[in-house]
């Protein structure tokens, strides 16, 4: 006979369980057929305070943020599987707030991650061929705020004074164009090419950098679909070494100093979900799509 002390408890039990939200299962389908220099795979056994630590985080966990540790930024939403992720990784999302200040750049929001081993000189990221892949995802309870400029994947020099590429979204500043995009711009700032947005929909990207031959391509697909190319090899100086940034760096408005000055909201809340973290060696043409 079952006990009136031990039925409660597994009612209770149904109870909570029922009350839990569930977890999205789907899987990517993506194979990585080439072999990794760097990657930004989050374990699904990951927690937050691992993310502050060098032993346990896949990425830096002092550069890029504020006064606030990684621990208490980033976010593991509860969403379905990019096309890289599988069941041993999950989706991480970088958020900003009021206090996302980097250094002393006070006209940005600023929160990001470097992948560890992606060092600013002689690293494994600027030689031969490289494609890094990331895919991004849309948070409705932390939109961003399009009217700003957007910076949210970009390669930077090893002395800061330019950037390989950038991948943007929101108004850029001093341009026209539809804010409702993603936008691949080269060292020269120049729009090689654009997306909309999608806000339900998963959004695969790679960028292939040749450091030999200084050129830059880009492949796109949405969800579990294969990468496509969807710009041939442009020209673009690859020169300078440096490091990738993955994240959110979100510009002021109303100023001619954005690194310093300028207008953002207060009480701010913004995300930008990422998966399938990875940068590859792409020599001999070889890209996992």
């Amino acid at each position: 006979m079952v006990s009136t002390t031990l039925l409660s408890s597994v009612l209770a039990a149904a109870t909570l369980s029922s009350a839990l939200p569930s977890l999205l299962v789907e899987r990517g389908a993506g194979a990585i057929k080439c072999p990794m220099a760097l990657s930004g795979f989050v374990k699904s056994s990951l927690i937050p305070t691992d993310f502050d630590s060098y032993a346990t985080s896949p990425f830096n966990p002092d550069y890029v943020r504020g006064s606030e540790k990684f621990s208490q930024s980033l976010k593991f939403p509860n969403v379905t599987s990019s096309r890289f992720d599988n069941a041993t990784t999950k989706a991480i999302e970088v958020t900003i707030n009021d206090n996302s200040i980097f250094q002393t750049q006070k006209g940005f929001r600023r929160a990001g991650l470097q992948i560890q081993g992606d060092t600013n000189q002689g690293g494994p990221g600027t030689a031969g061929v490289r494609t890094l892949h990331f895919s991004v995802k849309q948070d409705p309870q932390r939109k961003l705020n399009l009217t700003h400029e957007y910076l949210n994947v970009w390669h930077e020099t090893a002395d800061y004074s330019a950037n390989q590429f950038n991948f943007q979204t929101g108004t850029i500043i001093g341009r026209g164009g539809n804010k409702n995009t993603f936008k691949v711009l080269n060292r020269q700032n120049t729009e090689v090419w654009s997306t909309p947005i999608d806000e339900t929909a998963w959004q695969n990207f790679a960028i292939t950098l040749d450091f030999t031959k200084n050129t830059l391509r880009v492949y796109y697909s949405k969800n579990d679909e294969p990468l496509k190319s969807v710009t041939s090899a442009l020209y673009n100086d690859n020169s300078g070494g440096g490091q990738y940034q993955i994240g959110i760096l979100k510009k002021p408005t109303g100023t001619s100093d954005v690194v310093n000055s300028g207008y953002q909201e207060r009480n701010l809340n913004e995300g930008q979900i990422y998966g399938g973290l990875f940068l590859e060696d792409s020599a001999n043409g070889c890209v996992s799509l």
